[in-house]
């Protein structure tokens, strides 16, 4: 007999993958989440019944997430990140020798610690001396910090249920004013194939507080439609003409100084998401 995990990744489109086991299961506060074997992508990391991550293509969203706004930023000292219990995005920005302070900040402790115990490869840096986690609301977070963080990273779940808020023009100038004066911040903002109408909304949204914004992408098989865009809002550097010279070496897989440019290069059909 054979067991499948399915998601409803959007109205009209269902995945499926076969599972060899159920490692973990429970309902948190906020959610209902599980950890299980699937046999095309390993260990996955669910909630709500949506893919979070697997240990098979988390790379891909977690470098280029961290690495495309922090290789930007000429100096950043004093990250933050939202959301993002399993730990990638801290793996990825810790490997920043540069960066002194990561503050991480999220809503449901039972993530990072269900990540901890089941998903050691991606959770690996939350305990660096550097870190600091938070178990609160990222939302709260950003209100309270004024002038504090030189990059703000929002690795949030998908806009529905305790995410929702995350998505909202109160809550980008609420980053804006968390930030320094040449901060900027990134946010995963969804599918280009099943989300238009809300990256046509962010993009304006994030336009009209931040001189510089852009939209860039990268491919993640297991999140609906396999193309996953990102947006940066920035006060003055625009990661289009990053000095792709000054780079770091990072041990990476997915993303590199080619790979940064070549991410802002958008195919007609989103572009027009942006006019």
């Amino acid at each position: 007999m054979e067991f499948w995990f399915t998601e409803d990744q959007s109205k009209d489109l269902r995945i499926g993958c076969r599972i060899l086991e159920t490692i973990h299961s429970e309902t948190t506060p906020f959610q209902k989440l599980a950890v299980i074997n699937t046999a095309q992508f390993g260990r996955m990391l669910v909630l709500d019944n949506v893919i979070q991550t697997t240990v098979k293509d988390e790379f891909v969203y977690h470098e280029m997430i961290a690495h495309v706004a922090l290789n930007t930023h000429p100096n950043p000292k004093k990250v933050l990140i939202i959301g993002g219990g399993d730990g990638g995005v801290v793996r990825e920005v810790v490997k920043h020798t540069g960066v002194e302070k990561v503050v991480h900040v999220e809503i449901d402790g039972r993530v990072i610690e269900v990540s901890k115990k089941y998903l050691p490869e991606i959770s690996c840096a939350l305990d660096n001396p550097r870190v600091e986690v938070i178990i609160d609301d990222g939302i709260k977070h950003v209100q309270e910090y004024k002038d504090t963080y030189d990059v703000i990273i929002i690795d949030s779940t998908d806009p529905v249920g305790p995410a929702v808020g995350l998505f909202s023009a109160e809550f980008y100038r609420s980053v804006s004013e968390a930030l320094t004066q040449d901060g900027l911040f990134v946010a995963q903002t969804e599918s280009p194939f099943y989300n238009e109408e809300l990256i046509t909304r962010i993009q304006k949204d994030v336009a009209d507080i931040f001189p510089v914004t852009s939209l860039y992408l990268a491919c993640v098989p297991t999140y609906p439609g396999g193309l996953w865009s990102f947006t940066i809002g920035s006060k003055i550097y625009d990661p289009q003409k990053a000095d792709t010279t000054r780079f770091s070496e990072l041990a990476t897989r997915y993303y590199s100084p080619v790979v940064h440019k070549a991410s802002f290069v958008l195919p007609p059909f989103v572009q027009n998401l942006l006019k």
